[in-house]
């Protein structure tokens, strides 16, 4: 991290991620909580954020819902074999539907075609399958062939952990 932010920023950015790794509490204003513990204005800690993020040492900083406890207990990771000279468009076209939590790039490799990877969540199998179809409508002619790939177990998701390096 020293090499992302200055001296001076160095300590209390270090603090920062300590209080912040495991999650933001679900307080009314989590943004005067950090401030609070870091013993700074609301404007230094937002700043101090913005700072860390352009820098590079903060990737984003969203909200992750548990599928599960919300009634979404179906999930499909879809894959599609997109036309490379219309992908960033058309990621960005379903990255942005309210069903896709995620939606990213990945190389094709020997024996798998897929290079879009789109995953939803939905209440049944049938929610799934049928955003499966709609991204596959809004992909059009420029995918030739998609597959899904359904969990069949809950894995824990957690968050950055900061602790001693591994030789």
């Amino acid at each position: 991290m020293s090499d992302c932010i200055s001296p001076s920023d160095q300590a209390l950015a270090q603090r920062l991620v300590a209080l912040t790794e495991a999650g933001l509490p679900l307080v009314e204003d989590p943004w005067a909580w950090l401030a609070d513990e870091l013993e700074i204005e609301v404007d230094e800690a937002l700043a101090l954020l913005q700072r860390l993020q352009a820098a590079g040492a903060i990737r984003r900083i969203a909200a992750v819902p548990n599928h599960y406890r919300l009634g979404y207990r179906h999930n499909g990771m879809t894959v599609w074999d997109v036309d490379d000279a219309e992908i960033e468009r058309l990621g960005a076209l379903i990255g942005a539907q309210p069903f896709v939590s995620h939606c990213y790039r990945r190389p094709r490799q020997d024996g798998w075609r897929y290079n879009l990877f789109a995953m939803v969540h939905g209440r049944s199998a049938d929610y799934i399958e049928a955003y499966r179809n709609q991204i596959r409508a809004l992909l059009g002619t420029a995918c030739r062939a998609d597959e899904m790939l359904v969990s069949s177990r809950i894995l824990k998701k957690t968050g950055l952990r900061v602790g001693a390096r591994r030789g």
